[in-house]
């Protein structure tokens, strides 16, 4: 019996006996059981080992690295009384020479971690050298604003507002029993001096009373704010008296094994198999090699998911190039549409403000991530500097969804000779989820065997619901309106902008970016017929200024990072170039104070040379930041950018009109973008690739039994 046989064997004795004990055990049915617990469900898994030591230069700090990172913190002189709030503990990153000189086998380079931390309502930027155990640089309130919150001070707020009395007093008047109020902590922005010199978090409740998705049922006009360093309560705007609480009927989202009948028709149970395994290789837990790429994946805090040294092998010669240094999402910014008291502030900036890594939550098998993911764990810190782990919050799987890679049909060649040619399109897939509160945002990073990285981000969760009096659309011919998606409860418009640092090294650190811009012109020769055509233009940034992009359909251009020491055998320079897709732009006045705090959304193309001190969109400290420290303000200086180490910024954006179907759960809308090589590869990189057979998988079925 051969190997396809015998694992068609396996296959269909395991499935009838599956089928035939249907009885006794509720799986393989079209709809699950009840009251399955996904998270106890046993599944493939590979878990990164919290190991003793890192084995590359930009290996996250591990659990030993972090308690001594504390141990030194505790007998530093500012804290040796009285340990400090750790806002961010993570590696401090080598200098970006000394990780591209680094060789496997090498010593690594000397381990930094870089802090953040308050102390007696001052901000504290430390350097501490693990190697020589002391802080190396010490910086109080190198700008105005403040770190990201932690769970710890959102809980204590939490503590401080439900224990005033006077808040009691407008929770229970509104019918709400304390031990079914919820709450969010939406950030404050900045919005003049009354919030100087104050480190404040606002709270809004919710009533979980008859759902688990309290989201969709606001204490609307309940608004206490809470200084995080006093503790205590500072204000309460209590405005929202009679307007109801939207109704619980048709919020809950969570499966408990359905009842009624459903709606649309099952689908049979569908999965990509893979009988070798993922073609895909880990090393130490966070180099991944897989076809012709290799790259570093870590969890970070603050960015969620950092994808470094990705380099991509070249068939023709076999030579490993540069491609990416550094890529992650820098900021995201999401500011709502109403000015309302208990809405005008709510501008987030959540990478910032509350830290994606921290808020991602482990990924469900099968539902998040296929078969066969690989699951990546992250030791985090909290407020108190000590690590924990936060289990699967990195998926890396193999993607193959019936997509093409490349094709050709040829019908003009004699029927006995046409060739008909065609590839599968398989891709290596990097995926974090962030849940900031009622949002999840979904970020992927997708390598092609073309060499091509897509970026695509996914938006889904809960709406930010209004509570109103109304319950009905009464007037449809009104020009302005606010979105009713359910009874009493308005979808209030929202922005989503998430700006993207690409440290692109394209064969190299030394870099230009061009713009390659499609100019109509006129054609006055009396021997065409034809009125006009395009042409492309090339322009080449001398400085930031002239990177500064903001995209236009009627005046489209295309945007290389090129090597110009590089160039092919024809004489191109090799380079890689931004392809966006749908997007959208920010149309908040230049001068309202959340655009100034989120001046990196004025473009959506910017390029800046390269600054380890520059890589968060939204500044260094963001919480009530003031828009002085951000992408917009280095960029300002208008720096040279030609044949240097440059950094790509580019902005995804979304605008969300709320309607009925983003209620009581969204439907996951998605974005993307690309870098894709132009003139990097001689030709087509995966030209010889060989076509799939129907030999390469054993082809199994199983009929149908009679029901039992």
């Amino acid at each position: 019996m051969d190997k396809h046989s015998y694992f068609c064997f396996l296959v269909i004795s395991i499935v009838t006996v599956l089928v035939i004990s249907r009885f006794w055990f509720p799986i393989f049915v079209n709809l699950p059981p009840e009251n399955i617990n996904y998270e106890k469900q046993s599944y493939e898994k590979h878990t990164t080992l919290i190991s003793k030591a890192p084995h590359h230069p930009l290996d996250p700090l591990t659990i030993q690295e972090i308690n001594k990172v504390r141990d030194i913190l505790s007998v530093y002189e500012p804290f040796s009384n009285s340990f400090p709030t750790i806002h961010s503990l993570a590696l401090e990153e080598p200098d970006k020479s000394s990780v591209l000189s680094w060789k496997v086998g090498n010593p690594l380079p000397p381990r930094r971690a870089a802090v953040l931390a308050t102390f007696h309502d001052l901000v504290y930027v430390l350097s501490i050298d693990l190697d020589l155990h002391r802080v190396t640089r010490h910086t109080v309130n190198p700008m105005r604003g403040y770190p990201m919150v932690t769970m710890e001070e959102i809980t204590n707020a939490m503590e401080v507002a439900l224990a005033n009395g006077e808040v009691q007093k407008s929770v229970l008047a509104r019918g709400v029993k304390l031990k079914d109020a919820k709450f969010l902590t939406p950030s404050p922005g900045w919005f003049g001096a009354e919030e100087e010199g104050r480190r404040i978090v606002k709270l809004q409740f919710y009533s979980l009373e008859g759902t688990s998705n309290f989201y969709m049922r606001p204490l609307e006009g309940l608004t206490v704010t809470v200084d995080l360093n006093k503790k205590e309560v500072i204000k309460i705007s209590d405005t929202g008296k009679g307007i109801p609480i939207p109704r619980s009927k048709n919020t809950e989202y969570q499966y408990n094994g359905e009842t009624e009948a459903p709606e649309i028709k099952p689908i049979n149970p569908i999965s990509m198999e893979q009988p070798k395994g993922p073609s895909f290789t880990v090393e130490n837990g966070h180099i991944f090699k897989w076809a012709n790429w290799e790259l570093h994946i870590k969890p970070d805090q603050r960015g969620g998911m950092i994808i470094s040294r990705a380099m991509v092998r070249d068939s023709e010669t076999g030579e490993v190039r540069n491609v990416m240094y550094k890529g992650f999402s820098s900021e995201l910014f999401v500011p709502y549409m109403d000015f309302d008291e208990h809405w005008y502030f709510k501008t987030f900036m959540d990478a910032g403000e509350y830290g994606l890594g921290l808020l991602s939550m482990p990924l469900v098998p099968l539902n998040d991530c296929p078969r066969h993911s690989y699951y990546m764990d992250a030791v985090f810190v909290d407020g108190d500097g000590k690590p924990y782990v936060q289990e699967n919050i990195i998926c890396v799987f193999e993607r193959y969804a019936g997509d093409i890679s490349w094709r050709h049909s040829d019908s003009l060649l004699p029927n006995g000779e046409a060739p008909r040619e065609s590839r599968q399109k398989v891709t290596l897939v990097a995926r974090m989820t962030s849940t900031v509160g009622n949002y999840d945002y979904i970020i992927d990073w997708e390598f092609q065997t073309d060499g091509l990285i897509r970026v695509e981000v996914g938006l889904s969760g809960m709406l930010m619901i209004k509570a109103t009096l109304q319950d009905f659309v009464q007037n449809k011919d009104d020009e302005t309106f606010e979105p009713l998606v359910s009874e009493n409860a308005i979808g209030v418009v929202h922005d989503h902008y998430i700006t993207f640092y690409l440290d692109m090294d394209v064969d190299g650190v030394n870099n230009s970016f061009v713009n390659i811009d499609l100019v109509k012109e006129e054609v006055k020769s009396p021997k065409s017929p034809r009125k006009s055509i395009y042409k492309p233009y090339r322009k080449v940034a001398k400085k930031e200024d002239d990177a500064k992009v903001k995209l236009s359909l009627y005046n489209p251009s295309e945007f290389h990072v090129v090597n110009p020491s590089k160039l092919s055998r024809l004489g191109n320079p090799s380079g890689y170039k931004l392809v966006p897709t749908a997007t959208a732009a920010s149309l908040l006045d230049l001068h309202d104070p959340p655009q100034i705090r989120s001046a990196f959304t004025n473009n959506q193309i910017w390029v800046t040379p390269y600054n380890k001190n520059e890589q968060w969109a939204g500044g260094l400290l963001t919480y009530q930041s003031r828009g002085d420290d951000t992408l917009a303000s280095w960029s300002q200086r208008n720096r040279p950018i030609e044949n240097t180490d440059i950094v790509l910024w580019y902005t995804l954006g979304f605008h969300h009109v709320p309607c009925q179907e983003d209620f009581p759960v969204m439907p996951t809308v998605s974005s993307s973008f690309d870098l894709k090589p132009v003139n990097f590869f001689d030709r087509n990189p995966i030209l010889r690739t060989a076509p799939a057979s129907i030999d390469d998988l054993p082809v199994c079925s199983v009929r149908s039994s009679p029901k039992l």
